[in-house]
């Protein structure tokens, strides 16, 4: 995905949010609503500045707008960034301020979860906002979309092995999981089941305890540089993005590249990189994708269905292959073909909201 300039030349709508009392400091990116009301998740991070809030937020935003595209969703794309700390600067009033930003778009923005909140953080939001997914299930939401978005990437990577080797299973596959925090740690029990040899490596001790005690079977591994270095089939990266850069692929030995985490090519030219080295990547908006898939379905009028958001995230398999297979036959990269068929979805479907009715 074509990264948006600094300025957001490409979005439909920025917006930065400040309450002083409740030291809200907030962006929301709208990319686009030619498919329908943009959604995308709510991050609550650290950020070192506004400028890298900014420009992560415009990265994220057009990501969510292709991701819906791929996805088939009828919804447009966006996101939002909290600057701070959640674990000591999230409160009930900054996350109520939050949400009356919000709901002053009318619509225009649907928010749910994203690195840093939870299903329970959108029930404070709701109370000051109507364009809230991602809710507890108390609540009438979908609740934790982690389990669902690491099912997807499993479909992925599956695709991804059929277009590889020539068949779906990853038995006896040594496949790397950087990140074992809300969609890693489900994703390793999928690998796990299908027989896989799963490695993990992150920065939480207590949570590689956790997975070590429930899957013995697996191998710690003390750094990112290190799994990406080990002898690989598939390596997942499931954490923060610009997982994939030039000091990465010097040592990575995998042949498919396929998880969870958002921007995993660190620039544009790495797509690139990555193909002239045979290394299938599986873009990571058509792999991630049933985490939106599942919140979108709250949006149903008929109220969530579990049954009807899993049929389709199991989708992403025929979607992946079909990204992958259309790279393959264009003589283009796999993220390149993945903009193709996104951007070719918002144009012909966008275009039909000029046909009038009554």
């Amino acid at each position: 995905m074509t990264a948006p300039s600094a300025f957001g030349s490409h979005h439909e709508q920025v917006v930065f949010c400040h309450d002083e009392a409740s030291g809200l400091r907030a962006i929301i990116a709208i990319y686009s609503t030619a498919l329908g009301p943009a959604l995308g998740g709510t991050r609550f991070y650290p950020y070192a500045s506004e400028a890298d809030a900014l420009a992560d937020v415009l990265n994220l935003s057009q990501g969510m707008a292709y991701k819906s595209a791929l996805a088939g969703l009828d919804l447009g794309g966006g996101k939002a960034v909290i600057i701070g700390d959640p674990r000591t600067d999230k409160s009930e009033a900054l996350l109520r301020a939050y949400g009356r930003f919000v709901q002053s778009l009318g619509g225009r923005y649907h928010t749910a979860c994203d690195v840093g909140t939870y299903t329970t953080d959108m029930d404070v939001i709701a109370r000051e906002c109507d364009y809230v997914t991602g809710r507890t299930v108390e609540h009438g939401g979908s609740g934790d979309s982690s389990i669902m978005t690491a099912y997807g990437v499993h479909q992925g990577m599956r695709a991804a092995a059929a277009f590889t080797w020539g068949d779906t299973s990853l038995a006896g596959k040594r496949v790397g999981v950087a990140g074992i925090g809300k969609v890693g740690r489900h994703l390793v029990g999928h690998l796990i089941e299908e027989d896989a040899r799963v490695l993990v490596t992150d920065i939480d001790r207590a949570a590689l305890d956790r997975i070590v005690e429930q899957y013995p079977s697996v191998e710690v591994v003390d750094s990112t540089d290190e799994l990406i270095a080990a002898d690989l089939d598939v390596y997942s990266p499931c954490a923060l993005g610009g997982a994939l850069n030039e000091e990465s692929l010097e040592i990575l030995t995998a042949r498919v590249v396929a998880g969870a985490a958002n921007n995993q090519l660190a620039h544009e030219r790495i797509g690139k990189l990555v193909a002239d080295r045979g290394i299938v990547y599986a873009p990571d908006y058509c792999v991630n994708a049933s985490g939106v898939i599942q919140v979108a379905d709250e949006l149903d009028p008929s109220g969530f269905s579990l049954e009807r958001a899993k049929a389709r995230a199991a989708g992403i398999f025929d979607t992946t292959l079909c990204v992958l297979e259309r790279a393959a036959r264009e003589g283009i990269t796999t993220a390149e073909a993945a903009d193709r068929q996104a951007e070719q979805r918002i144009r012909e479907i966008g275009r039909l909201s000029q046909i009038r009715v009554p």
